[in-house]
């Protein structure tokens, strides 16, 4: 009885420790997050919303335009375009 608390003591603050680095690292790589590597790039992501299983909306900047996309696995489709950042 005695190891079975020595190895819950030990167990469960590590699995605790996983859960949280898994967590962590999620949120860190999560696509569309990764706001800070875009300051000089082309194309920029500035938001991306999740509809259903496969698809997004997504809006882009694009050579001072704002793009408001729909993605899916096969195709992309352009919703609206705006020369400034409101629709």
């Amino acid at each position: 009885m005695f190891w079975y608390f020595v190895k819950l003591l030990v167990l469960l603050p590590m699995i605790g420790g996983m859960a949280f680095g898994a967590l962590w690292l999620w949120r860190k790589y999560q696509p569309g997050m990764m706001q800070a590597g875009q300051a000089n790039r082309a194309v920029k992501v500035v938001d991306a919303v999740p509809l259903g299983n496969y698809g997004k909306l997504a809006v882009v900047e694009f050579q001072g335009k704002t793009l408001l996309l729909s993605v899916t696995r096969g195709r992309i489709e352009r919703i609206a375009e705006s020369d400034n950042r409101g629709f």
